[in-house]
């Protein structure tokens, strides 16, 4: 029944009727909220009235005067005004109404409970027990009795205690008001409803958003607008987040696959060296009573194996801290020219054929935020490969430009450089150009894979080319507060 009224009804109409109702529902709670606080009000407007006189009859009890002679008085707020004296133990002491004292206890009473409790108490409409009429009842506690009146609930009370009508009518013309305006107001907007519905069709359909239906040219045209605009921002920014999905899958593919393959590389790596010691120790265990000159050179091509071995996982610890750890990679205020000094400084340990004449073009000193560890491992890696690989026999390092943000320096050679086709390759991990004269001179394949992580870690960047007259140049940027 409910599916064929919706059908039966336009959906202008359907919204009126929704509108209509929740704005009738919301005007009635707001009405019963403020008519039961008027309410509210008027109860403790008369209950103030009530505390005031039965502290002034406390005051007179106090002061000795007789209950009977201070409820007799001529200054009592109502007529017909009853007065009950109730001491602690709720035994009635006097009451102005009755000729015969109750013998009820009366501690169960409401505004007693209410008085004993905090000070003063009221019921607004209560049957007494004793009289059997129905009473507005003010009671205060006293330092040794408590002091209740009550007014007659009459007629006249009720009048007093009830809620101004002049607001309800009020508010139910203002209702009325707005359910008008709410008619002709859903309508307009039902018929843009119409339109964005044709519009939500085609959309499904995958027509251009272009042909998207007219609006009048009011209000309500405007904000149908404006939704069909909002969709196709969202269309937008759904297509934006699948490709920043993919593009975070596809990194953490990417993760993956280097993991695998820096693995697969590393044991490649370790079995030549291990096989290499294994096969020297074999050998002398076999050989009866090997030369002496013969054995020195097995033990010494072991500890060279050890040292490569000792290398590796030492660059394959540096690189796995950087991709998995770098977040803690603690940092801290130094000079940089410290730092490339240190480095430079090794070079003196070098064999005199591969020492090379450094020249440093520093002109002033290189404040940043940085790991002290990884930028010295750049400059040290950069100067071992130099050294080791470049064939030329002096090394450039230049200041090239500094400011508050940035430092960019300038790392170079003069030796034989690199094939063109190799330079996109020299930051991968295990690549060498010459693999066997890289493993015969100790490298581990995992230098420059170094330097381009550390320099990355301090928001930084590094290029490599051949310079026109002979070597490599590296051209170092690093944020100085990253």
């Amino acid at each position: 029944m409910a599916t064929a009224l919706r059908h039966r009804l336009s959906y202008h109409r359907r919204l009126f009727l929704l509108l209509v109702a929740f704005s009738w529902t919301l005007v009635a709670c707001f009405i019963a909220f403020q008519y039961g606080r008027e309410k509210q009000f008027k109860a403790e407007r008369l209950d103030a009235r009530l505390q005031l006189y039965n502290l002034r009859l406390l005051d007179a009890l106090a002061a000795g005067v007789h209950p009977a002679e201070a409820a007799a008085r001529g200054d009592q707020p109502y007529d017909d005004l009853r007065v009950t004296i109730i001491d602690r133990t709720g035994r009635v002491i006097f009451d102005n109404s009755l000729d015969t004292l109750p013998g009820s206890n009366h501690l169960d009473r409401p505004e007693v409970i209410a008085a004993i409790d905090g000070g003063t108490g009221f019921t607004v409409r209560r049957h007494s027990r004793s009289t059997h009429h129905t009473y507005f009842y003010s009671a205060m506690r006293g330092p040794e009795v408590i002091v209740r009146t009550a007014v007659p609930y009459s007629v006249t009370l009720r009048e007093v205690l009830t809620a101004d009508r002049r607001f309800l009518w009020f508010m139910l013309g203002v209702t009325l008001l707005m359910s008008v305006a709410a008619f002709f107001a859903t309508r307009r907007l039902g018929h843009n409803i119409v339109r964005l519905r044709e519009f939500a069709r085609r959309a499904e359909r995958g027509e251009p958003i272009a042909d998207a239906p007219a609006f009048p040219h009011d209000e309500l045209g405007a904000i149908s607008e404006h939704i069909v605009r909002l969709y196709a921002r969202l269309q937008q920014t759904a297509a934006d987040r699948d490709r920043e999905h993919a593009a975070a899958l596809h990194e953490e593919q990417e993760k993956i696959r280097i993991k695998k393959q820096l693995t697969n590389n590393i044991n490649h790596e370790l079995k030549t060296p291990v096989a290499a010691i294994r096969g020297y120790l074999e050998t002398l265990l076999a050989a009866p009573g090997p030369a002496p000159e013969r054995r020195r050179e097995f033990l010494e091509k072991s500890l060279a194996q050890t040292e490569r071995l000792r290398r590796l996982l030492a660059d394959v610890a540096t690189i796995t801290r950087l991709d998995d750890a770098s977040h803690v990679i603690r940092k801290e205020r130094l000079v940089l020219n410290d730092v490339i000094g240190e480095a430079v400084a090794d070079l003196s340990l070098r064999p005199a054929d591969e020492r090379l004449r450094v020249h440093l073009d520093l002109p002033h000193p290189i404040e940043m935020t940085g790991s002290p560890t990884l930028l010295g491992s750049v400059f040290r890696n950069l100067t071992d490969n130099a050294a080791a690989y470049s064939g030329g026999r002096d090394l450039y390092i230049r200041l090239l430009a500094d400011d508050a943000e940035r430092c960019t320096l300038l790392f170079a050679d003069n030796g034989i450089g690199v094939g063109e086709e190799h330079l996109p390759h020299l930051f991968e991990r295990f690549y060498r150009i010459d693999k066997g004269r890289s493993r015969k001179l100790g490298g581990t394949g995992l230098g420059l894979a170094i330097v381009r992580n550390a320099v990355a870690l301090h928001d930084g960047a590094i290029t490599v080319r051949n310079r026109e007259r002979g070597g490599l140049e590296f051209i170092i940027t690093l944020r100085k507060n990253s």
